[in-house]
């Protein structure tokens, strides 16, 4: 960098780790790597504060009440006078709401948001404002799917930035699947496993998996699915679950922490969310070598390309992802050619790609 580098902090108010919190911590510990001056606020007790201690990251615990903590925002604003942050990266939209009130407070500081839904804006009076207002200065798009999307409502094109979230390709790389993962589970060793990582959430749709699993598996005795994830809807879905009769053919694990096992162990990774900003998860399937099928819908085409490197469905219906997935259930070959074309193609969602866009991003906020 031309000057010397901003000092940045990040902020993130969630407690549980999804695919936001692995993107923060990529992001931050790629930013102390290249000796800058930065660290994290995050919520006292949460995941990420967990994650922090045992690498013994640079963090501020602080407890962050909602959307209007005008304390957490006092506070975050009487750090950044204290130790000179010049940037605050506000990771989530409650984050985005407590940064509003630190620059309220602290007014030369420069705001990053990060958009990571492909939702349109609440119509609520506050929602307007926190997207709207000139106090924010960039929004960061994690795909084009978004972006498109706040467009759509309103935001001016010159207050957002496209910059996809990335991944570590070689993360699970060196990884070893223990033999008895299959038994562990409840896993016939001849049966081909379909698997999902996603939240039980509402966009995830979780209805819509349920219901392609049911006609798969009335035509096809060989066949796991496999659903790796926790969240709200979990009651809804275990019931749905329950209703089609799909027993231990269909396992939730819950939250897990060795993912790259469940990488490993499938065969075809599927995603049949109705709302999806990117599919971090999709990315870490492609460098694993696994064909993806997805649905048509917000970044994930910018990540699955039709018939080269996975399969895309129209969202929210059951029959057309069914029939993609037992496509590939019945041809091996098509799986290891669509696996291996997805390990080539997720180069271009690197994490080093992320970071080296965000430091630019830095670097000409500081200068303006």
């Amino acid at each position: 960098m031309k000057n010397k580098p901003p000092k940045i902090l990040h902020i993130d108010t969630g407690k549980a780790w999804r695919g936001g919190q692995q993107q923060v911590a990529y992001l931050f510990e790629g930013m102390l790597e290249k000796g800058l001056d930065t660290a994290l606020v995050c919520q006292p007790d949460s995941e990420l504060e967990n994650y922090c201690k045992e690498r013994t990251l640079p963090y501020f615990p602080l407890r962050m009440r909602g959307e209007i903590d005008i304390i957490a925002g006092l506070r975050i604003a009487l750090l950044c006078r204290k130790l000179r942050f010049r940037i605050l990266h506000l990771h989530t939209a409650h984050a985005m709401a407590i940064g509003l009130f630190a620059k309220l407070f602290y007014p030369t500081l420069k705001l990053i948001a990060v958009r990571r839904v492909d939702f349109h804006i609440n119509k609520n009076l506050l929602s307007q404002l926190k997207y709207k207002t000139r106090l924010l200065d960039v929004i960061v798009c994690i795909s084009d799917g978004i972006k498109k999307v706040l467009l759509e409502d309103g935001l001016p094109a010159e207050k957002l930035i496209t910059i996809h979230s990335g991944i570590d390709k070689y993360k699970f790389k060196h990884l070893e699947l223990p033999p008895d993962f299959r038994q562990q589970l409840g896993i016939p060793e001849q049966d081909v496993v379909v698997g999902t990582i996603a939240a039980i959430a509402g966009h995830k749709d979780y209805p819509n998996l349920l219901k392609t699993a049911r006609i798969v598996l009335d035509k096809r005795e060989n066949v796991t699915f496999c659903a790796v994830g926790e969240g709200p809807d979990e009651k809804q879905v275990f019931g749905l679950a329950r209703d089609l009769q799909l027993g231990d053919r269909f396992i939730f694990t819950g939250f897990r922490k060795d993912l790259g096992s469940f990488l490993k162990m499938f065969d075809i990774f599927v995603l049949a969310s109705k709302k999806e900003g990117l599919g971090t998860s999709i990315l870490d399937a492609q460098a694993m070598g696994l064909p993806v099928v997805g649905c048509d819908t917000g970044g994930i085409p910018e990540a699955v390309k039709h018939e080269q490197n996975g399969l895309l469905v129209p969202p929210r219906n059951e029959q057309a992802l069914a029939d993609a997935l037992l496509r590939l259930i019945d041809d091996s070959q098509l799986r290891e050619q669509l696996g291996q074309t997805g390990r080539k193609t997720v180069e271009q969602f690197s994490i080093e790609r992320t970071i080296k866009k965000n430091l630019k991003l830095y670097q000409k906020l500081h200068e303006e």
